[in-house]
């Protein structure tokens, strides 16, 4: 087994709805890289990194695939296509 890592890179956003925004976008570059697992990104405040907003959804929906839409959707799940 590998182990994994977390890699902590602060960025400034006036708001949690834009941090949230600008992190899922970050996950959704970086998750390019077979090495990163983006539908497990989450994001936090820098002071208080023990509490941490999931960004997708990541519901299992059968056939091995999982729901790409952001945590806390109000439309039905959906398999799209992560960049891969």
């Amino acid at each position: 087994m590998v182990d994994r890592y977390v890699v902590h890179v602060p960025f400034t956003a006036p708001d949690p709805d834009a941090a949230r925004q600008a992190a899922r976008m970050l996950a959704r570059t970086l998750g390019r890289l077979p090495e990163v697992d983006q539908a497990e990104a989450t994001v936090s405040v820098e002071d208080d990194q023990t509490v941490q907003s999931r960004l997708f959804c990541d519901r299992l929906l059968g056939a091995g695939r999982r729901c790409a839409l952001r945590a806390e959707h109000e439309v039905p799940c959906a398999s799209l296509e992560l960049d891969r």
